[in-house]
């Protein structure tokens, strides 16, 4: 049985059999047609990761291949086939056969825009590589047609490769010119904006950082992400249209900016972190804790909660645990003593607006400013050292025409980041600015955004992703709750879901390495700094679903700061400077005999 014949060698077999049937007479095919037949798909053994393809869902993997060293695996979800396509040049009234290696379960491949019969072609199981092959006609005026992959909405993963299209090949005409006016706009320590001048007849641009390609776009502009702090680099774009690639422009240079670790108040932290929710504003079955008696292992401790007076009002009042509720609590003065304590100790105290309770919508511009004066109040009154962002539940969401993070346009989003920034700007560089978003806000938009581009998905996906980016060089520190969470699809396009190691790595990895938005491989979340981030986790079982033993904490520590005890995940970096560790909460690891704070001291001292 074959396996997997090199694709070279079976085109080879593919040309002396049909020089064989033109000499016994076989007329199936002239041999002066076979002689003008070319393979027109552009990368169609996927060797140059996704160029010439569109997918909305899709990557290359090394294995399994049906030849070369990749192939496409594209994994389907909800309202998306994860389909992948290109647009190829043909000729009028012409004969073309287009075939493809697949597997998996429900796989298509078919080509659209004939200008007679669309056709495809389709295997319902294919455990091994299977080959797939349709035929079409072209109409007498089409000069051009889509030949695409996908799969079946809500399926498993599927694999396409050596994917040809056999035929004449059509009028492509002549690259375009190379483009002009390259220039450098907004810099960062992490991004460089690039514009330029357009070109006639371009189809699209590739975009070349130190003479590796990077991106392509189909505007004339576009912002280069996950760069160095305090690094030059060179840049240069090429147009491109279906004859191919013009000559790359002229070159520009840039240097990122310096790291913003004063003025995302983080420089003063160690290196490896812990953070910890107390419970200073009510008691449930953990008991209330004193501030004095935290632990000195507690790096920051976020005061739960302030919440609204209603959930439009903007106004966050912050409350102490009565008496009658917490009948150890200290009292106001106490209580700020052992704040400034805490602080002369090198510790951070914050207040943290939200929680599962305190659902707050700044829908106005009257609520924004509400929220900065009585935010502000509570920092002046207890003498902190910043704000916690814990928005849950209803608190933000997007409207059906907001659709890109890096513009937003709805009011409680566009609200919330002003107010933050009007925060920081009042405060200072050393202003700490902490969020603990859930995985349904940050990671899940990684396959939605909110509405969708056919409506119907939560408004919810991913609504954080404008706040985190807009505010990114003013962030100390993003925990995300990886708890009380449902199965997220990770960056190998497999779902991942709570209870071990695997879980952690893989929604940690998202932020450190970046990801399309809504799979659009045009718009790239960026990547935080590895200082940024820090995994929240239950401190133990009673405290939310997900818990994890101490011995999956280390593994999952292990694999992101030295690429060990990985499992199946594969990171796409090691990053020893991971800041550390967020739980819910200290009140619920002094009930569990302080085991989460036990086993990160023994991991980092």
């Amino acid at each position: 049985m074959e396996r997997s014949r090199p694709l070279a060698r079976r085109r080879l077999v593919t040309l002396l059999t049909a020089a064989a049937l033109a000499a016994s007479g076989t007329t199936a095919l002239t041999s002066a047609a076979r002689a003008a037949d070319a393979d027109l798909a552009r990368n169609g053994g996927f060797e140059s990761a996704l160029d010439h393809w569109t997918c909305t869902a899709g990557t290359t993997v090394t294995s399994p291949v049906h030849s070369g060293t990749a192939a496409l695996k594209a994994t389907p979800a909800g309202a998306d086939n994860a389909r992948c396509a290109q647009t190829v040049s043909v000729k009028p009234d012409s004969q073309y056969t287009l075939s493809g290696y697949v597997r998996g379960s429900y796989v298509y491949l078919g080509a659209s825009g004939t200008g007679t019969t669309d056709v495809s072609t389709w295997a319902q199981s294919a455990p091994d590589w299977q080959q797939l092959t349709t035929s079409f006609r072209t109409g007498p005026s089409t000069t051009e047609v889509t030949v695409y992959t996908h799969g079946w909405y809500g399926t498993g993963a599927y694999h396409a490769d050596d994917i040809s299209l056999t035929g004449p090949g059509g009028e492509t005409g002549q690259p375009p010119a190379a483009p002009g006016g390259l220039k450098t706009g907004s810099v960062t320590s992490s991004t460089v904006a690039l514009s330029w001048s357009p070109v006639p007849g371009a189809t699209g641009y590739a975009v070349y950082r130190d003479g590796a390609k990077v991106s392509t776009v189909t505007g004339t502009s576009t912002t280069v992400t996950g760069l160095t702090p305090s690094t030059a680099y060179a840049f240069q774009v090429a147009a491109v249209n279906d004859a191919g690639e013009s000559a790359r422009s002229a070159t520009v240079t840039a240097t990122t900016a310096q790291r913003p670790d004063d003025g995302g108040g983080s420089s003063d932290l160690p290196a490896h972190a812990l953070v910890g929710y107390l419970h200073a504003s009510f008691a449930n079955g953990s008991g209330y804790t004193r501030m004095a008696d935290v632990p000195e292992s507690w790096d920051v401790i976020d005061l739960a909660f302030g919440e609204p007076t209603s959930v439009t009002s903007g106004d966050i009042r912050f409350e102490r645990c009565p008496v009658a509720e917490c009948p150890n609590v200290e009292s106001d003065a106490e209580f700020k003593a052992a704040i400034k304590a805490k602080q002369a100790a090198g510790k951070k105290v914050l207040i943290s607006i939200g929680g599962q309770n305190g659902q707050v919508q700044l829908t106005t511009a009257a609520a924004r400013d509400t929220f900065v004066s009585s935010v502000s109040k509570i920092i002046d009154e207890y003498g902190l050292d910043g704000l916690d962002i814990d928005f849950e539940g209803h608190s933000l969401s997007l409207n059906a025409d907001d659709t890109d993070f890096k513009n937003p346009k709805t009011p409680v989003i566009v609200n919330l980041i002003s107010a933050v920034k009007t925060l920081k700007a009042k405060y200072g560089d050393d202003f700490v600015l902490t969020m603990a978003p859930e995985t349904f806000f940050v990671q899940l938009g990684y396959q939605y955004y909110g509405t969708g581009k056919w409506g119907g998905q939560d408004p919810r996906a991913g609504a954080y992703l404008p706040v985190i980016h807009a505010l990114r060089d003013d962030l100390t520190l993003l925990h995300v709750q990886d708890y009380n969470s449902g199965p997220i699809m990770g960056l190998d396009n497999q779902y991942h879901s709570m209870g071990g190691a695997d879980f952690h790595i893989a929604m940690t990895d998202m932020l450190l390495t970046g990801f399309p938005v809504a799979g659009d491989a045009n718009n790239v979340f960026p990547p935080l700094r590895p200082d940024q981030v820090a995994i929240g986790m239950p401190a133990s079982t009673n405290a939310g679903n997900g818990h994890v033993s101490p011995a999956e904490v280390t593994k999952t520590l292990n694999c992101l700061t030295k690429k060990t005890d990985c499992g199946s995940y594969a990171t796409h970096g090691t990053w020893p400077d991971l800041r550390g560790l967020m739980t819910w909460s200290i009140n619920w690891d002094r009930y569990s005999n302080w085991e989460f704070q036990k086993n990160f001291d023994a991991y980092f001292g």
